[in-house]
């Protein structure tokens, strides 16, 4: 792998993967329309010259064919994942969802790029009747527009893939957690009780069961797939997690001591703390595994690092204001 593209490069886990790809000495272009990506998380790196920034949105096709030319790989991590709001603004799913990505696998074709990596989620999964969950899993009904979006996407890209002989490596994710973590239940707590240390409201009833797993050995495990499947056309699909899980309840707690704080905690109550929110993800990760790859941290250790990482940057958290929070 000499050269990449990543869409969604100034993004979360986006950003991260240029860091990691450039300081081994690979090409790096990112496309990000900075409509979430954060540019304090690139600017760096675009200033030194070990990334290649191209600004414009993955519906310009102009953009996206500039961005992915010459390149060995694509990473497609760009995606709008705003689950909770998806019945609010149903179209923003299939834009930024499912005709981004086909936007991304045509840019490719016309480019001669025939490889990607693909970030999907584990919400594909809906509510199933599996635990932990295998990627060959009878899907259920889809309970969210985003985990439909993402299903769809992966469906375009096993069919080019059938069609065109393209490689592609799809990663169903779990919650992903570490620096620059900026979206989830996590970061909402902090944030709430940053504003009012005395009162945390918590939508659900604290149940709700997740994994969750470090960024740098979500990446780590990425770059292993495609190590191992750069020279094999198909379509090949692994679940990303850890084998423990955590109840919402106790990353209050988790967020609560480290900021040394006793708050009232009030529950909104339910089983899902909105629609499409499911009570529990727990992947099966025997597939990914049997690469090699195992996780280094917990996920009590990972969700440490991210705190500490909010304490040293308090532009992400004070930027989002006060007013309720919720899991």
């Amino acid at each position: 792998m000499r050269r990449v593209c990543i869409t969604g490069g100034a993004g979360f886990i986006g950003s991260n993967l240029a860091q990691r790809l450039s300081a081994e000495g690979i090409e790096v272009t990112i496309l990000d329309d900075f409509r979430t990506g954060r540019r304090e998380f690139v600017i760096d790196s675009i200033e030194r010259g070990d990334v290649r920034l191209v600004e414009g949105d993955v519906l310009d096709m102009a953009a996206l064919e500039d961005a992915v030319e010459g390149c060995d790989w694509v990473f497609h991590m760009q995606a709008n994942a705003d689950v909770r709001g998806g019945p609010n603004h149903p179209r923003r799913d299939v834009e930024q969802n499912v005709l981004a990505t086909s936007n991304v696998l045509e840019a490719m074709r016309a480019r001669g790029v025939r490889r990607i990596v693909f970030t999907s989620t584990g919400s594909v999964y809906g509510e199933p009747e599996v635990f932990p969950t295998p990627e060959n899993v009878a899907f259920p009904i889809q309970t969210s527009l985003y985990g439909a979006s993402k299903l769809a996407a992966e469906g375009l890209i096993e069919a080019y893939a059938s069609s065109y002989g393209f490689t592609g490596v799809i990663f169903r994710l779990v919650s992903i957690l570490g620096e620059r973590y900026t979206h989830g239940h996590l970061f909402d707590f902090y944030c709430a009780l940053r504003f009012d240390p005395t009162h945390l409201l918590v939508l659900g009833d604290g149940c709700q069961e997740k994994s969750y797993l470090y960024v740098q050995d979500c990446l780590s495990a990425i770059l292993t797939a495609v190590e191992r499947h750069r020279d094999e056309p198909g379509a090949h699909v692994y679940n990303l997690g850890t084998d423990e899980t955590l109840r919402v309840e106790d990353s209050v707690g988790i967020v609560a001591r480290h900021l040394s704080l006793a708050p009232r905690i009030e529950y909104a109550g339910g089983r899902r703390g909105w629609v499409g929110d499911s009570p529990l993800i727990h992947l099966d990760t025997t597939r990914i595994r049997a690469l090699g790859w195992r996780p280094r941290l917990t996920i009590e250790q990972a969700a440490l690092l991210t705190l500490e990482w909010f304490d040293a940057n308090e532009y992400v958290w004070e930027r989002a204001g006060g007013g309720e929070r919720v899991a």
